[in-house]
């Protein structure tokens, strides 16, 4: 199956997934009012699937590549604020444990289509 649309791509998808999670639980009542922690997050869920789309259409693959790694490490930054939302109660063990399964899933499909765009990249160049 050619890709032809950033929608086809399974890392998009699976963000896309990330941040549903994530806007569920930042509209409980004590989440919601930490604005800081709120915004941090949902930031950086919107800029998984930003940087994905963006790299996408970057019509490069060096490109696509950064857009990528910029995208891999907004999930840690959505990781990073799941355990203060834990820490602070936000959430609850259940919730942080789906969310962060999430992530880690988005991360692995990320994982995996950074080795195929570089190992692309290293037998065009043969």
């Amino acid at each position: 199956m050619k890709i032809t649309r950033f929608e086809d791509l399974d890392c998009w998808k699976e963000a896309r997934i990330l941040t549903r999670y994530i806007y569920e639980i930042v509209k409980k009542s004590n989440f919601s009012k930490d604005y800081r922690l709120r915004d941090q997050i949902v930031g950086a869920g919107i800029s998984i699937l930003n940087n994905i789309a963006e790299g996408f259409d970057s019509q490069s693959n060096n490109e696509f590549i950064r857009f990528l790694l910029v995208s891999r490490r907004s999930v840690s930054e959505v990781e990073t604020c799941l355990y203060i939302a834990l820490d602070q109660n936000y959430i609850s063990s259940a919730e942080f444990n789906k969310v962060f399964a999430q992530s880690e899933r988005v991360k692995r499909v990320i994982d995996g289509f950074l080795r195929y765009l570089r190992e692309y990249k290293r037998t065009k160049r043969k």
